[in-house]
């Protein structure tokens, strides 16, 4: 029997049933952060699969740990499904790409899993949907109000006003579009934004949290628009 043939067709065999995504994903490369991902709907599904694409590991979580196993599943090498709990403890930065009422919830059941990490707060309120913390949150500004619901976190407020199939696809024409950032955290902007850039957009750091208010849609600053574009639209605006 000639043992080397089947060596190589049981190889062959493997590497056929592996996902197609596994092929076209780099591998996971050293040195970049380790994305956790809270909420994987459009918007969460979108980020992280770009940037596993780009040599980033993400751990998809959502209520529905199934549904975050076949999507990992679907874009094979580099992506990793699990609760909430154990997305926050493995990710070096957390994105929160989730219904704004949730927030108050998510603060608590990951509480110190949330300190000292970068947080990038993808979620936006809306008062029908998310009710009275929407209100505050409309009133006060997001990224005021995400920092009290979210103690110790490192607050980003990023990607909260560009459709969510766009944030998929941006990589493959990058530098056109601005995308604007909210912080009062040097290091955690310098983090999030090397990420963004990744995935072909240009960091535009438009002030601290309390600009949050504008990082969402009907917001001056809503929808795709150049760097410079967002530079003076931003100059314009008042915490």
């Amino acid at each position: 029997m000639n043992t080397r043939r089947i060596f190589i067709n049981t190889a062959l065999v493997a590497a056929l049933a592996l996902p197609l995504a596994a092929f076209s994903a780099q591998a996971p490369a050293a040195g970049k952060p380790k994305i956790g991902m809270i909420g994987s709907g459009n918007v969460g599904s979108n980020l992280g699969k770009v940037w596993v694409s780009k040599g980033y590991t993400v751990m998809f979580s959502s209520k529905d740990i199934e549904a975050d196993r076949r999507l990992a599943a679907q874009i094979g090498r580099g992506a990793l499904a699990g609760t909430p709990e154990q997305a926050a403890a493995f990710g070096d930065v957390l994105v929160l790409a989730v219904p704004y009422g949730a927030l108050p919830e998510l603060g608590k059941s990951l509480g110190s899993a949330l300190k000292g990490k970068v947080v990038i707060d993808a979620s936006n309120p809306f008062a029908q949907r998310d009710g009275a913390i929407a209100d505050q949150a409309l009133e006060q500004g997001a990224g005021i109000v995400s920092a009290r619901l979210l103690p110790g976190a490192r607050i980003v407020r990023a990607f909260n006003a560009i459709g969510a199939a766009r944030m998929g696809a941006v990589h493959e024409a990058p530098g056109k579009i601005g995308m604007p950032l909210a912080s009062d955290d040097k290091a955690a902007v310098d983090v999030a934004s090397a990420m963004i850039r990744d995935i072909g957009f240009e960091p535009v750091l438009v002030g601290g949290l309390a600009m949050g208010k504008y990082l969402m849609p009907g917001t001056p600053l809503a929808g795709e628009h150049t760097p410079a574009e967002v530079r003076q639209i931003a100059s314009t605006l008042k915490p």
